[in-house]
């Protein structure tokens, strides 16, 4: 007893010395962490930072921590522009996440992904499917904020490949839940990106008054934003557009002379070049403008382009000047800036301004050049329109966010004692749960064998049913050949023996003739004697018994079940010869596979078939549902039930499937 108390005493000093260590080791970790994201250290340094947090987490043997590592690592690799190693390492990121059923690792390794692809790579099909898987681990996790900023960027892909009507669905819902949540900085920049996005799309879809509107609001929130002065100026050129393409010039002269008298602007001259480009061609659209200054503006805006090496502007006042110049008859010089777009619109490339540019040229050109730009211009537009759009997107957020709560949920009690006394009540549970679950399968499983039993046994009588019913019809032809006989055929047979018993002994002309048509009955009676020979050696029966009996299961569960269907059978196979327990087992392979069909593969109809190939019964049920992986899903008891009776009776089933493309079950079953 006197040593009881001491080695207590040692084990708690062992266990908080490991706790120490334990924190001490975890403090190290977040340390390097946090060192590889300053930027004020060299590249290398802040590789080798979370290269030295990878190391320590390992020491863990905390899957999860060295997940978080890795993920920093590919962070880090991103904001350093090494864009192969950030790839490479983010997609085994996103493999080991879902191996260890990570929720929140698995939504933002998606997160990163979807802005890599976006941002750096410029794949917006690739970026549309990670943003996508995103969003809905975003959903289910309740994170609002990274919903809403994935629901934009999605909105963005949807906007750049023509899905104006999916974008601006997208965008709403962003704003929804923006609307619901707390308002921070964040928040206000997002909702000013969400709202200047609408006003975009909505003047796309020619909705002019609420491309306005949503400009507006955009507006009103840059005083909640820090440094929104350039925001501010963006948004005041969108605006001036929409009231542009709505016809009222005035307003958007206004506002463009707005923002070219702000200061600010000259400090961005791209932005001013594009400013200057839309202030003059507004003027010029207008009609009340001076020559020599819309032609002066127009071009200035076009050297500036050149001179900060902007494409697109400079794409834009070539088109500008194409259009100034056709409208005021100086088609050489229209000629010039429209080949000028013609070039650049391909190089960039502008779908929609090649488009104009080549409508340009056809006008100014004539005969079979005219005639080229025009078929290119059809072909363009045309493949444009076949092309399916894709859906989704929005700007991602920084991939490595670590919440608090994670950091300190991986510092909670690493003290032996919490775990050998979790670890002993989580043992004895998993013990009591497994006895549990054991003694419930047991009762389950026996209680399946009673029905099942219970099933075959009605089968059985149902079989022995229709058995009867054939009997019955069989002994009712046989009295109803057997009265054709007696009392058609022997009636008329004897009639005709009378009649040439009568001239037996006459003889001339119309004896013959009496004769003669009295051996024309005779052969009628033979054709019907041979009928109703015919008819017994017929069975009269065929397709009858067991394959009614399989044809009112399927009629009666596809009706129950909402399906069309279609019922194959051969009659080769004569099913008296077939054991009742290979029959009993078809009948429930059919009933089960057909409800496995309405359970799972919102199906919408089915085709049976049975027939024999080589001495093997074969039978096939094809559905058009959705398909299942068959690597992975053979667990189920329905799929366990059909293979376990197939095996009952020697036979073989396989199962072919692909997700969304219906499934086919094949049975082959010994025929003898």
């Amino acid at each position: 007893m006197k040593l009881i108390f001491p080695l207590i005493l040692l084990s708690a000093f062992i266990n908080l010395a490991n706790a120490q260590r334990d924190n001490k080791l975890f403090d190290s970790i977040y340390k390097y962490r946090e060192l590889s994201n300053n930027s004020s250290f060299s590249k290398e340094d802040r590789i080798k930072f979370i290269k030295r947090a990878i190391t320590l987490s390992k020491k863990t043997k905390q899957d999860t921590t060295i997940l978080k590592s890795k993920r920093q690592l590919a962070y880090t690799y991103l904001l350093t522009g090494e864009y192969n190693a950030f790839e490479k390492l983010t997609l085994e990121n996103l493999e080991r996440a879902k191996e260890l059923n990570d929720s929140t690792a698995i939504a933002y390794t998606n997160n990163i992904l979807g802005y890599y692809n976006y941002q750096i790579a410029s794949n917006n099909s690739e970026s549309y499917k990670y943003y996508l898987e995103a969003l809905k681990y975003f959903d289910a996790l309740g994170k609002l904020p990274e919903k809403a900023s994935a629901l934009i960027t999605l909105a963005k892909i949807q906007d750049e490949e023509k899905d104006h009507l999916g974008s601006e669905q997208n965008a709403i819902k962003a704003l929804r839940i923006l609307n619901s949540i707390e308002k921070d900085q964040d928040v206000s920049e997002e909702m000013y990106y969400v709202l200047n996005l609408l006003g975009i799309v909505s003047l796309k879809l020619e909705n002019y008054n609420q491309s306005i509107s949503f400009h507006n609001q955009s507006l009103d929130l840059i005083d909640n934003i820090e440094n929104g002065e350039e925001l501010e100026i963006m948004s005041l050129n969108d605006l001036a557009n929409s009231y542009r393409e709505q016809g009222n010039y005035k307003e958007s002269l206004e506002i463009f002379k707005q923002i070219l008298e702000d200061p600010l602007l000259k400090e961005d001259m791209s932005f001013y070049g594009l400013v200057l480009d839309n202030y003059s061609f507004t003027k010029f659209l207008s009609g009340s403008y001076v020559y020599d200054e819309v032609e002066q503006n127009l071009k200035e805006s076009l050297k500036i382009s050149i001179n900060q090496q902007d494409p697109y502007t400079e794409l834009a006042a070539s088109i500008d000047l194409s259009k100034f110049y056709k409208e005021n008859k100086k088609i050489d010089s229209s000629l010039k800036y429209a080949k000028k777009s013609f070039k650049l619109s391909k190089e960039i490339p502008m779908n929609d301004l090649l488009l104009e540019s080549m409508r340009i040229l056809a006008d100014l050109t004539e005969g079979e050049e005219s005639k080229s730009y025009l078929e290119k211009h059809i072909k363009l537009s045309d493949s444009l329109l076949r092309v399916e759009r894709a859906v989704r997107n929005k700007h991602a957020r920084i991939e490595l966010q670590t919440d608090q709560l994670e950091a300190e949920n991986e510092q909670i009690s690493r003290e032996n004692l919490y775990l050998l006394i979790l670890s002993a009540g989580l043992l004895l549970t998993a013990i009591l749960v497994y006895l549990f679950i054991s003694q419930r399968a047991k009762n389950r499983k026996l209680k399946l064998i009673q029905v099942q039993q219970k099933a075959n046994e009605d089968i059985y009588n149902l079989m022995l049913s229709q058995q009867d019913k054939v009997d019955e019809a069989r002994t009712l032809e046989k009295k109803r050949i057997s009265e054709e006989l007696h009392d058609g055929v022997l009636g008329r047979l004897f009639g005709t023996r009378l009649s040439l018993d009568s001239i037996n002994f006459k003889d001339g002309k119309d004896a013959m003739m009496t004769r003669a048509n009295y051996i024309g009955q005779l052969k009628i009676i033979e054709e019907d004697i041979r009928k109703i020979s015919h008819e017994l050696n017929t069975d009269f029966v065929s397709g009858s018994g067991f394959m009614d009996i399989v044809s009112e299961l399927i009629e009666n569960q596809t009706k129950a079940y909402g399906l069309t269907y279609e019922f194959n059978y051969t009659d080769d196979i004569s099913w008296d010869s077939v054991s009742n327990k290979t029959k009993i087992n078809i009948y429930r392979i059919i009933q089960e596979s057909m409800q496995n069909i309405y359970k799972h593969a919102n199906a919408k109809a089915i085709k049976i078939s049975i027939s024999l190939e080589k001495d093997v019964i074969c039978l096939d049920i094809i559905d058009d549902g959705e398909g299942f992986d068959t690597s992975k899903s053979k667990k189920g008891i329905g799929l366990k039930n059909m293979m376990s009776r197939v095996e009952d009776i020697n036979g073989t089933i396989t199962f072919t499937s692909q997700s969304g493309n219906g499934t086919t079950v094949n049975v082959k079953i010994p025929y003898k």
